[in-house]
């Protein structure tokens, strides 16, 4: 999925010198593909079987593989939209496919062994901004697109015997007394939102922007090195998750990573640009477990869903915000998304204020519904928190 969702971002700056792809198509090609990213989410939403069908799984990788192979055949704006939306839909079901396997056969595991897991995704990225930068020199855009085919078919020999959930054995209904936690939950679910459309804004065009200004490398280099930073990043974030209140460490990594998007537009030269890969690659999927992990343990009705389609929505509208700025660079979209994040930042600030790091569990005297009703929480979500 790393490889399938975010190769676009290296082989971007091909498509612009090579393919006659202007700054405004390129925009276009990334919001095909976060709606169809949405759109796949939904569907994986709206029919629970999907997430646990192995043959869903199976296609959507083949079905990515394939829209990556296509991609070089043609130079029609309209059917590289088609092959994107294609592919984010496809990359959205293999994801929630293999989140809910993760989940399920790794619930009594500590939360930082799904994060290495998680952590994947950031391997795609490293692995898919390696094979650009080796190829630059030798091959063109089409190269990219037809190697990274190529990797992504590899990948998909690796996980083709992956595990879906298994279906619930019972149903539980609503158990009394469940906590009043929808102002927290709102100013989550709002932070959230902003953060998709600021860190979409830097997942698209970050090795775009760095390109710009920088030696032919370098781009491609802050690509590896975001891949490469977001590796560890969930397993970390999971782990500090469990000493240290999380809506404190929400804020803490929208603030670090509105820093490391701002600053190549802010200061120029090779360092700027690497350490802003880090940056950013350190925090954006540490930014959505903390988030999914905060709206479980304020155990908000269907949270996972709501806060996944509000931070789909905001990759949707990123790429749109920014076009009108792309004509003079990138570096104002990168100004402006960096402020989104920060006002993201704002919402985890006021989610802090009053908020119930103690929940109540509801206990029940049958062991089996016991189980029931704690089942599917997140681990780490009932254990104590320091105060902020």
């Amino acid at each position: 999925m790393g490889v399938g969702r975010f190769v676009y971002t290296p082989i971007l700056p091909l498509m612009h010198a090579q393919a006659g792809l202007s700054a405004g198509a390129g925009a276009s090609l990334a919001t095909a593909n976060y709606v169809g990213y949405l759109a796949g989410a939904l569907a994986g939403i709206l029919s629970p079987t999907l997430v646990r069908s192995r043959t869903v799984l199976r296609a959507s990788l083949l079905v990515l593989t394939a829209t990556l192979a296509a991609m070089p055949l043609t130079h029609s704006t309209v059917t590289w939209e088609a092959l994107r939306l294609l592919a984010g839909a496809a990359s959205a079901l293999v994801f929630v496919v293999a989140a809910g396997s993760l989940l399920h056969h790794l619930r009594a595991h500590p939360p930082h062994l799904s994060g290495w897991a998680f952590g994947g995704v950031g391997g795609g990225i490293a692995l898919s901004g390696l094979l650009v930068l080796a190829l630059r020199p030798v091959g063109d855009w089409r190269t990219a697109w037809w190697a990274s085919a190529a990797l992504a078919a590899l990948l998909t020999a690796g996980s083709w015997n992956l595990r879906p959930e298994d279906a619930p054995t019972a149903k539980v209904s609503g158990s009394a007394g469940k906590p009043r936690t929808h102002r927290w939950f709102g100013a989550l679910f709002v932070s959230y939102t902003l953060e998709g459309v600021g860190y979409i804004v830097a997942g698209t065009f970050l090795v775009a922007a760095i390109g710009q200004g920088s030696p032919g490398w370098v781009g491609g280099g802050a690509w590896v090195l975001v891949g490469l930073a977001a590796v560890p990043s969930s397993a970390l974030w999971a782990r500090l998750g469990r000493r240290w209140s999380r809506p404190g460490l929400l804020l803490t990594a929208l603030v670090v990573q509105a820093a490391g998007i701002a600053l190549p537009a802010l200061v120029g030269g090779t360092a700027a640009a690497l350490a802003s890969a880090i940056l950013f690659g350190a925090t954006f999927l540490g930014v959505s477990t903390l988030a999914l992990a905060t709206g479980a343990h304020l155990r908000f009705p269907r949270s996972v869903a709501l806060l996944t389609a509000g931070y789909s929505v905001g990759q949707i509208l990123g790429p749109l915000v920014v076009a009108p700025l792309l004509h003079h660079g990138y570096h104002g979209a990168l100004l402006l998304a960096a402020l989104v994040v920060l006002a993201a930042a704002a919402g985890a600030a006021v989610l802090r204020i009053g908020f119930p790091h103690h929940m109540v569990v509801v206990r029940h005297t049958n062991p089996e519904r016991r189980r029931e009703s704690n089942e599917g929480a997140d681990p780490g979500a009932l254990a104590p928190h320091s105060a902020d």
